[in-house]
């Protein structure tokens, strides 16, 4: 005989309890992704405007035109989505649960019993799968896709002759060749070869380096040197610990060989900050970078608690626009604060990692705060 609701057991009871939950966690899901599908169409299109527009004055440069400006601002998206991701956050929750509020809908939730920080919790686990999507494009998405916006870009605006594959770099200067086979975390050169040519076409010289540590586009250092000078007389080989070499190449061509940090993925970051660290060299800019980006989870967090206290406290009668009107000040001091720590960060010396986590921290804080105030 089947348990009466009298007599049900914790068990059944406890179901019971659970399943309002979970729909009303469901409910609130679905009304803020809607928020943040509305926030990152629009915040996407006006940046990818903005980058189109950037783009106009090289249109008629070399081999790019018009198509070659839409296809450089097309792969260069999931890059601006990531930078999106904690703005987005703070803006879509505030237009997603702002309609519930404007409905009377989470007052009466709260007449029910349910809490600002229960509203927060099911908003966070949403939050959650946002972050888990911008890591992956950070990491296996906007980085090839912005390596290619990026080779694509240079190559049809310089019309050079070079050549760059996934993994390999080829120029030229007159009778001079440079050959790097392999681009270690885009950005160290490896397994170097050059070759030099007299007058008649015939080789001169060959230099073989394992690797080189580039200081500037003109100061190389190659390392694990082997030289080879061809002469009437025969081959005279020499090999060489650590050689200065002065690059031939132009700016566009560094720009071809060594990619921008935005081109790079959070693993190629971290193992290039290693390499610099290991060889004495300052990684401060890299470190920055890689932080800012392991920062967008705590930013994220931060932005959705900061979110909450707009629609249960004193701001809960005000209008949609003046209530995102305020989230987007909230979000552009942010941004402000959080470019000014990491520039001051590197000007002043200080730990990367906190210059980039401090400002999300900061947030952080204040939205627990702000939300443990909210009845």
């Amino acid at each position: 005989m089947a348990p009466t609701a009298r007599h049900a057991t914790p068990q059944a009871r406890g179901r019971c309890a659970g399943a309002p939950v979970r729909r009303l966690d469901r409910y609130l899901i679905e009304r803020v992704a809607g928020g943040w599908l509305i926030v990152i169409l629009l915040l996407a299109s006006v940046f990818s405007l903005q980058t189109f527009l950037e783009e106009l004055d090289n249109i008629g440069r070399g081999h790019y035109h018009l198509l070659s400006a839409l296809a450089f601002v097309a792969l260069t998206l999931p890059e601006r989505l990531v930078q999106l991701v904690p703005v987005t956050a703070l803006l879509g929750t505030l237009v997603g649960l702002g309609t519930l509020a404007s409905g009377g809908e989470l007052v009466a939730m709260q007449a029910t019993g349910v809490s600002a920080r229960r509203v927060g919790w099911a908003v966070l686990k949403a939050g959650a799968v946002l972050v888990v999507i911008a890591l992956a494009l950070a990491q296996y998405v906007a980085p090839p896709l912005d390596q290619i916006a990026q080779t694509r870009r240079t190559l049809e605006i310089s019309a050079a002759s070079d050549l760059r594959t996934a993994h390999a770099f080829w120029s030229r200067d007159g009778t001079r060749f440079l050959n790097v086979r392999d681009i270690r975390h885009d950005r160290i050169p490896a397994g170097i070869d050059l070759y030099e040519f007299d007058a008649e076409g015939r080789l001169h010289t060959f230099i073989h380096a394992g690797r080189a540590d580039v200081f500037n586009r003109h100061r190389w250092m190659l390392i694990g040197v082997v030289r080879k000078t061809f002469s009437g007389r025969g081959v005279t080989v020499e090999h060489i610990p650590r050689m200065p070499w002065r690059s031939f190449l132009r700016v566009q061509q560094m720009d071809l060989l060594i990619l921008p940090i935005p081109s790079l993925s959070l693993t190629d970051l971290f193992e290039y900050v290693r390499y610099l660290k290991a060889h004495g060299q300052n990684a401060d800019r890299y470190e920055l970078a890689l932080w800012n980006k392991l920062a967008i989870p705590l930013a994220t967090t931060a932005m959705i608690l900061v979110a909450i206290p707009f629609l249960f406290g004193p701001l809960r009668s005000v209008s949609t626009g003046l209530r995102i009107t305020l989230g987007g000040t909230v979000g552009l001091a942010f941004y402000l604060i959080s470019q000014i720590s990491g520039y001051m960060g590197l000007l002043l010396g200080l730990n990367p990692a906190v210059t980039a986590l401090a400002p999300a921290t900061l947030l952080l804080v204040i939205g627990l705060w702000a939300l443990r105030r909210v009845r």
